[in-house]
């Protein structure tokens, strides 16, 4: 009998509330968006929903700005791999923005990859631009 294929539902992507690793539960979008305002702490990535999958390896790769590590280097775009915990899985790839805020400015390519096969892609433009309204500083914090 021939393996099922695997079903990729891209959930949500943009703004969400903070998360924390150690937490089973996934982060809450607050704003569906590719453009962020880089700020301490804002949230930001993806969730996509992974059924008839179980046990295959999850490829997950974010390609930064040219984040500079504590030697003054460029540092590798952030990746690694995760297995599918169970045949109906969400999972989030997401990250945050900390100090120094000026290199973190610019494209955020995020990618997720099964089987060698690309199932999200999404680039997330990080900008300088301050918070407009008080609402909006409280949304990008997930109130």
């Amino acid at each position: 009998m021939a393996k099922s294929k695997p079903q990729i539902t891209l959930e949500s992507y943009g703004i969400y509330t903070n998360w924390d690793k150690a937490d089973k539960a996934l982060p809450q979008i607050t704003q569906f968006t590719t453009k962020v305002t880089a700020c301490i702490d804002v949230e930001f990535g993806l969730i996509v929903n992974i059924k008839k999958a179980k046990g295959e390896k999850l490829h997950y790769c974010i390609y930064h700005p040219g984040i500079i590590d504590a030697d003054g280097e460029v540092m590798l775009p952030f990746e690694g791999n995760v297995y599918v915990k169970d045949n109906d899985w969400s999972f989030y790839l997401g990250d945050t923005v900390w100090e120094p805020i000026e290199d973190k400015i610019g494209n955020w390519r995020m990618t997720l990859s099964l089987a060698g096969k690309v199932i999200a892609d999404k680039t997330f433009n990080l900008t300088n631009e301050q918070t407009k309204t008080e609402d909006d500083f409280w949304k990008h914090r997930g109130y």
